[in-house]
């Protein structure tokens, strides 16, 4: 006999493509505690039944009223029509596989000459009304939602707190008491609730009596303790009344202080510590390991010198490399100073405060082995508009165009630090990772004034868009004007690495073997001190006249005699570092086009003798400096990155990372949202083509993998509750030529606001676990549940995909002005 599940179909809906997910089972009792038994067990049957994996071949040819054609799934043909096409594809993302539920919304599609003909038959003997047909459309999903998630600040306490309610007995400073309840307590502080009407303000002092102890314990004859108000929450109309002990200045010994201590220590167990802020902070760190390693935009630190304003600083990553290294020159020396200039940084600051970047176009003109830089920002082309359609001509017909956007972030030396949440509890063994700022580092960031944010946003789309104008009568004069002078001395600005694991991405060994380095016909004899994978420190016999960036040739000698599956000469290394007498230099493998021998040789020397090898504890030269400049980034960062994980055969897109919940676009996200503290990511996820693009293409990525990239044009109109109606979205694809892309923005702009995002998805890499142990080991002594939980979704996070907001860019680029519609 088969079920009627009509009744049921909210509940099965709810837990489609769930089933494998760990808290399916507690989910569904609980959706489920008042059906009977008997139709829980049947529902809970039905959706494990969609579930099931599916394997029939579907041909709806003659059986729909539509034209049919091939349709490839997984190396099987199905024969579909596009009503079937979209219910199966929709179906699909939900379940995350072709299941019985995919089968059976494409076998009964509203077009289906079955469904029609049952249809009829019930109009006609009354069995049902006649109603208009619903939308093909199986499930419409209209709901995606996500939890946002800052970087820091993260607070450490001074003492631990126990989650501990007991009756209180509270005196206002007028004299009136109250009747409470402690949600938790420490040796000097506590936490109450209260719903009454009597208020409550900051740094007033209350007298506290804890009468819920009273019952068991004696405090003699003063039970009467004054602790002052340092934070009021309001939650739900409940007011979270935190307090601190004001000590007694005239009593030398506290007997209460060393009972709570006692009582604390004693039943911390029992009673279970309060573990909001250590879960809060691990929850972000572990995000931000997976997002700051790649990110797609440049941090640049700028620096208040003697000579002006300069770049300083920047933080590099394997996603970022491009742009850090298209401002270099043919010795490899940065020219980052000609992208932030004093008088751009100027224009920044003022374009800031209408909340857009500022746009900079840019070509490298090579002449005589020698490159020379042209930029010019949309400021600068403005007012001559003859002018600069005949740039933008020149410039993108140039191999070396380039289209980058700039903005400031605050730079506070405060962010610098980044405290674990541990309390006083931290074991010996991880000292180490909770040291404060050393003086060196703070003298290397005291004179750095700005963070500004390079972001490379040109693509084919955009290029070929300015290769359309003309430039046969460009004025060569004016153009000159926006090259840069080449410096005498090359600017001295560090690149530091954006990696979690001690500094290193790798671990070093010492080792000594002879080698020669050779460049342009010059040969220094030398020793290896130590290598890795990736790098190699040298010491050579001559003081040679190489410097940072020069592109060198290694051979090894005596390497080369005990091994035929490799060669070992003429390898080429950059030039990272050179000491101050010429004779020691720091090199990392360069690779053009092919994979580089020296890396898999010493990859496979490294795996056959781990255990020979000593390994090197050499830091880098200012130990600290990365951590540093990566946290004043990450508690200022304001990109969108929204955070990819498994759950079961599917991925899931349920964390934003972000510091910027006021964004337009995630304001608009909120709104839409249908649940508290939570924002749908209908806008940007919606649009199938392209999440199931990022889904086929995250299963091939490798970490060490550029990302790939999806621009979207989104048109949302702030007037409408109706999510499918407020929201519509393309792919730049979708809209095949500038001018339908013009109408799209022109018509998204009538009806409320328009964004273009660049979607840039990578595949994350595994987390620095020797760092977050400490708080996770914290966490899981006191609640092991919430420990596993955590390191579950830890290990959950398979990649990250960066919201580049290139609105501003797409409506200078079509000159359609939100003030000009």
């Amino acid at each position: 006999m088969t079920k009627d599940f009509s009744k049921y179909q909210a509940i099965i809906d709810e837990f489609s493509g769930t089933v494998t997910a760990e808290d399916f089972e507690s989910r569904f009792n609980e959706a489920t505690v008042k059906l009977p038994k008997s139709d829980r067990f049947l529902v809970k049957m039905e959706v494990k039944r969609l579930a099931t994996p599916c394997t029939r071949l579907i041909d709806l040819r003659g059986h729909v009223d539509g034209e049919c054609r091939p349709y490839v799934h997984e190396n099987r043909t199905h024969y579909l029509d596009d009503i079937a096409i979209r219910a199966f594809e929709d179906t699909l993302e939900l379940y995350g596989g072709y299941t019985l539920a995919v089968y059976e919304a494409v076998m009964n599609t509203e077009n289906n000459f079955r469904v029609m003909y049952h249809r009829e038959k019930d109009q006609l003997s009354g069995t049902v009304p006649p109603s208009p047909a619903p939308k093909a459309k199986v499930f419409e999903k209209t709901q995606y939602p996500a939890e946002l998630l800052r970087f820091g600040p993260y607070f450490n306490r001074k003492e631990e707190r126990m989650n501990f309610a007991i009756p209180l007995i509270v005196e206002l400073p007028d004299g009136k008491e109250i009747e409470v309840s402690s949600s938790d307590i420490s040796v000097h502080g506590c936490k109450f609730r209260y719903s009454g009407k009597h208020k409550i303000t900051m740094r007033h002092v209350l007298i506290v009596r804890f009468t819920g102890l009273e019952n068991d314990f004696q405090f003699g004859k003063n039970s009467h303790y004054r602790y002052q108000v340092k934070n009021i929450q309001l939650v739900d109309n409940v007011q979270l009344v935190g307090l601190e002990r004001v000590p007694d200045s005239d009593v030398k010994r506290d007997g209460f202080r060393q009972f709570l201590a006692g009582f604390i220590q004693g039943n911390k167990r029992r009673y279970k510590i309060n573990l909001d802020n250590t879960i809060s902070a691990l929850h972000s760190r572990c995000i931000e390991q997976f997002v700051l390693p790649k990110s797609n935009e440049l941090p640049i630190f700028i620096e208040d010198t003697d000579d002006g304003i300069l770049p300083r600083y920047v933080l590099t990553c394997h996603n970022n490399q491009g742009t850090f290294q298209y401002w270099q020159d043919e010795s490899r020396h940065s020219t980052l100073n000609y992208l932030v200039t004093p008088e751009r940084l100027l224009r920044i600051k003022k374009h800031a405060s209408k909340h857009s970047p500022l746009l900079v176009y840019s070509f490298v003109h090579d002449s005589n082995g020698k490159a020379y830089f042209y930029t010019a920002d949309s400021i600068q082309l403005e007012d001559d508009d003859v002018f600069r359609m005949h740039f933008f001509g020149f410039a993108a017909n140039k191999a070396s165009f380039a289209v980058h956007q700039l903005y400031t972030l605050p730079l506070d030396e405060s962010y610098a630090e980044s405290p674990l949440t541990l309390a006083n509890s931290l074991a010996k063994r991880d000292q180490h990772l909770n040291q404060p700022i050393t003086e060196d580092v703070l003298l290397s960031i005291s004179n750095l004034s700005m963070l500004v944010i390079a972001q490379r946003i040109d693509s084919p789309e955009i290029i070929d868009f300015y290769k359309g104008f003309n430039f046969d009568d460009i004025n060569t004069n004016k153009l000159k004007n926006f090259g840069h002078k080449r410096l005498a001395e090359p600017l001295a600005i560090d690149d530091v690495g954006i990696n979690f694991n001690n500094q290193r991405q790798e671990p070093r060994f010492k080792y000594k073997t002879p080698l020669a380095v050779s460049s342009e016909g010059v040969q220094w004899q030398g020793i290896s001190e130590d290598f890795s994978t990736s790098g190699l420190k040298v010491e050579l016999e001559k003081p040679c006249v190489l410097t940072r960036g020069n592109i060198i040739n290694v051979s090894f000698m005596q390497l080369q005699k005990i091994t035929s599956s490799f060669d070992l000469n003429e390898l080429p290394y950059e030039v990272m570092r050179v000491s101050k007498d010429k004779t020691v230099l720091h090199l990392r493998v360069y690779v053009e086009k092919h994979k580089h021998i020296g890396r898999s040789f010493f990859k496979a020397l490294i795996e056959k003798n781990r255990d020979k090898l000593t390994p090197d504890e050499y830091a880098m030269f200012s130990p600290g400096l990365a951590k540093a400049l990566r946290n004043i980034y990450s508690r200022s960062l304001q990109t969108i990155s929204v955070v990819v994980q498994t759950s079961g055969s599917r991925y899931k897109y349920e964390t934003i990372a972000t510091n910027d919940d006021e964004s337009p676009l995630l304001r608009q996200c909120k709104r839409i949202s249908d649940r508290v503290h939570h924002f749908n990511l209908y806008p940007v996820l919606s649009h199938l083509k392209a999440t199931n693009f990022f889904n086929e293409s995250l299963k091939k990525m490798q970490p060490e993998d550029t990302s790939i990239d999806e621009t979207l044009y989104i048109s949302i109109n702030p007037e409408n509750d109706i999510v499918e109606q407020a929201v519509n979205t393309k792919l730049g694809s979708d809209l095949q030529s500038d001018m339908f892309k013009k109408m799209f923005i022109k018509n998204a702009l009538k009806r409320g606001e328009f964004y273009c995002i660049q979607m840039k998805l990578s595949r994350t890499d595994d987390p620095d676990m020797k760092y977050l142990n400490p708080e996770l080991s914290y966490i899981s002594a006191y609640a092991i549940h919430r420990g596993k939980q955590i390191e579950q979704d830890i290990w959950s996070v398979v990649g990250v995909v960066q919201l580049i907001d290139v609105t501003h860019e797409a409506l200078n680029r079509y000159q359609l002005m939100a003030n000009d519609m």
